[in-house]
């Protein structure tokens, strides 16, 4: 899974990388964790793209209660299309989340240690998303929320964790959003190349923020 990403990177100058003119209210951020506001790119309803911020935790549009979203953090590519919670918002509702780098945890024999993975040019990109619309029946209260989509992990990720999130390159971003079938199946061959480092433990703590924790806690994976 992905439970936690940064994204640090003006996202006014990265949305534009992905053809995306706009501002948003979003900070520079090295722990982003479930429930948290995100900034996303998407189509509006003229299929022109727009920078939009989303709250990360797929709520359904068909769920009664909001907090359903936080367990629905993640969608697995291989069953996304079916899935009656994702299967709507995966025809007509996708998204690129922005970001700079993720977290995934190694189990080893001290414990489980973070390692922060990049691209290897330390590029931004974006995961690919599914966001959706929630509104409640007997009030004004509305959501728009989002979920990553994860695939197993490539072969230089494989022996730190089995699961990765799909990773869009701004060229390829528009194979997503245009709302192709075979879109993931592409986009997951064309993963550019990662690297990777361990990092602190203080990472663990969503409560903890700030350009240290991405610092690197010793060598980098070789995979």
């Amino acid at each position: 899974m992905c439970g936690r990403f940064a994204f640090y990177s003006p996202a006014e100058a990265t949305a534009a990388l992905f053809g995306v003119h706009g501002s948003v209210d979003i900070k520079p951020r090295y722990n982003i964790a479930p429930t948290q506001d995100i900034a996303a790119i998407r189509n509006d309803d003229k299929q022109h793209r727009e920078l939009v911020v989303l709250r990360w935790g797929l709520v359904p549009f068909w769920a009664k209660d909001p907090s359903i979203g936080n367990r629905m953090i993640n969608a697995r590519a291989e069953t996304v299309a079916e899935k009656p919670a994702y299967r709507a918002a995966y025809r007509h509702r996708r998204c690129a989340v922005l970001a700079d780098g993720f977290y995934e945890w190694r189990k080893e024999a001290a414990g489980k240690t973070p390692y922060f993975i990049t691209t290897a040019g330390g590029e931004p990109f974006a995961f690919a998303g599914l966001w959706e619309n929630w509104r409640r029946k007997d009030s004004d209260e509305s959501l728009q929320t989002v979920t990553l989509i994860t695939t197993a992990a490539n072969e230089y990720l494989s022996s730190l964790h089995h699961r990765m999130p799909v990773i869009l390159r701004p060229d390829l971003a528009g194979t997503w959003l245009a709302g192709g079938d075979g879109a993931l199946e592409t986009l997951v061959k064309d993963c550019p190349p990662l690297k990777a480092w361990p990092v602190d433990r203080r990472v663990n703590n969503a409560r903890n923020e700030g350009e240290d924790l991405i610092e690197p806690a010793g060598d980098d994976w070789a995979g």
